[in-house]
């Protein structure tokens, strides 16, 4: 080693016999090993390269790039070797080896300190040791999820057996009011009924007693329209309403309502603002709120009716817009969170018995619902109850109620409806017959039939005037007739007379040559209908 230091600080240097004259067999030796050697080095780079584009994700740091300019480098002078057999440019190979020192420098260097960490790097048996303790993991997170699904699964069976359980409950508390307000309305009926049955030629007490069975008849009539409106079925008509007008055309009928002992306020903001809804529901569902706070003052207090209109945003059930809000507010004794989660449901009250129906709020909410709004309730016992009804608001001016006279059961006909011909098609005995005796007293030829088929098969040998259908019916139903009516005569006046039916459904023959009955009617309504269609289809006199 001495040797060869003091060798090179001596400048004795050895003839360079690289020109390998004298052994020529050696030269292609050296040619062919350092272009072999020269491509083995230039490949790596481009091996590197490749790897870099393929994993973008690894965070490559400057040892890559300066180990790939060393090997780049130590390439070129192996080159440079080869070009130096026949040209001797030792300059330009010294340039090349200098970059090669440069490069190999500090990539020793960053080797160096890359060593502990490649040394820290886990062995393939640490990796199978981990990768068998992680599966261990995974099988034991699958074990818990699977268990906690079969927990989710029971939890969701017991809650979906509670719901049912509940709405079963409901249904027993629904038939149950149902069956307790119609057994005492069918009693009021049948005992008036058996009355008559038993004295028909006292005429005074007859009167009175037919009266009474009307009145019970009323009484069902409304208890089916609340029914109705909490399902959201009934068939509303809708008209612009002024809110404020509305509450204030009702005042003395609600200070009548709740009694003297009850302060009635009203504040009223809502002028600008006008609803689409039907007029006598709204009505009926303003009283009823309004006699339900009363009940819940029994010993007096103060009933504030309000109305504003309120821009809505954000919403949990509307969309956003602007709304009139008709909060009926009581200071009565309040309701519990249990007594409110219920509040809304047909037939629960927290009345004694005879005392209310429990189809108040129901049938408000069910108003509100089928006129595009909502319900809400604030309450908490001892602070009194808030009732607030959101309606959206429309443009538009309010429209006239349709009316007309009355035609009572005595009244005679027009001298020109006289022999008119009048199919009634109904499949109930008792009702078909009930129209059609009601129809000949009012001096109509009346065509009765209990199907739709034999309808359709007589009117091909005659045409009535008019068609009274029953819109549920088995088989053909009364959509399916007033089709078939219709194919044959467009213009032909139909009277449909319904106790349920989809309002969708009756909607789509809604026309000037239609009319609507809901069940139970009297024949006098029954004859005004009639009337009014007949003169309509008359035409101008």
């Amino acid at each position: 080693m001495w040797d060869l230091i003091r060798s090179i600080g001596g400048g004795q240097y050895a003839p360079h016999g690289y020109c390998l004259l004298w052994q020529p067999e050696l030269v292609w030796t050296h040619v062919v090993s350092d272009l072999l050697i020269a491509g083995a080095y230039f490949s790596i780079p481009l091996a590197l390269i490749s790897f870099i584009r393929r994993r973008r994700d690894v965070q490559f740091g400057w040892m890559v790039w300066l180990f790939a300019l060393f090997i780049l480098a130590c390439g070129t002078s192996h080159l440079m070797q080869v070009w130096n057999l026949w040209h001797g440019d030792y300059g330009a190979e010294a340039v090349v080896k200098a970059i090669t020192a440069l490069a190999s420098v500090p990539t020793a260097i960053l080797l160096w300190r890359l060593i502990p960490q490649a040394l820290a790097l886990p062995s393939p048996r640490q990796l199978a040791l981990a990768n068998a303790e992680l599966e261990g993991l995974v099988d034991e997170r699958d074990a818990a999820l699977a268990r906690l699904t079969g927990e989710i699964a029971q939890r969701e069976r017991a809650e979906e057996a509670l719901v049912q359980a509940r709405k079963i409950d409901a249904i027993g508390q629904l038939t149950g009011g149902i069956a307790h307000d119609f057994n005492n309305l069918l009693q009021a009926i049948t005992g008036n009924l058996d009355l008559i049955h038993q004295r028909p030629s006292d005429v005074a007490r007859v009167t009175r007693w037919a009266e009474n069975a009307l009145k019970a008849v009323e009484r069902g009539t409304r208890l089916t329209g609340q029914l109705l409106a909490f399902s959201r079925t009934q068939r509303l008509e809708l008209r612009s309403i002024d809110v404020d007008a509305l509450i204030g055309g009702m005042l003395d009928l609600v200070q009548r309502s709740i009694g003297p002992a009850i302060e009635l306020d009203t504040r009223l903001e809502a002028a600008d603002c006008r609803v689409q809804a039907d007029q006598t529901q709204l009505e009926l569902a303003l009283l009823n709120l309004a006699i339900n706070a009363r009940d819940a003052m029994p010993e007096g207090g103060r009933l504030i009716i309000a109305s504003r209109a309120l821009d809505l945003r954000g919403h949990a059930e509307l969309p956003d817009g602007r709304y009139v809000e008709v909060a009926v507010a009581d200071t009565g004794h309040g309701m519990t969170e249990e007594v409110m989660r219920r509040a809304l449901e047909p037939f629960f009250t927290t009345k004694g018995v005879g005392r209310g129906t429990g189809l108040g709020l129901s049938m408000a909410f069910g108003v509100a619902r089928q006129s595009g709004g909502t319900l809400s309730l604030s309450s908490a016992p001892g602070a009194g109850t808030t009732v607030a009804v959101l309606l959206r608001c429309i443009e538009g001016e309010s429209e006239a109620p349709r009316g007309g006279t009355a035609v009572g059961l005595d009244t005679p006909p027009e001298p020109a409806a006289r022999a008119v011909a009048v199919m009634v098609i109904d499949d109930d005995e008792q009702v078909r017959e009930s129209i059609v005796d009601g129809l000949n007293a009012l001096g109509y030829r009346v065509q009765p039939h209990g199907g739709g088929a034999a309808a359709l098969q007589a009117r091909a040998s005659e045409r009535p005037a008019l068609t009274v259908i029953d819109f549920a019916m088995p088989g053909l139903n009364g959509a399916d007739i007033a089709r078939q009516i219709r194919l044959d005569q467009p213009d032909a006046p139909i009277i449909f007379i319904s106790g349920y039916a989809d309002s969708a459904a009756l909607d789509a023959f809604a026309g000037p040559n239609t009319r609507v009955l809901r069940k139970p009617f009297q024949t006098s309504e029954l004859a005004q209908v009639a009337a009014e269609l007949l003169r309509d289809a008359a035409g101008p006199a």
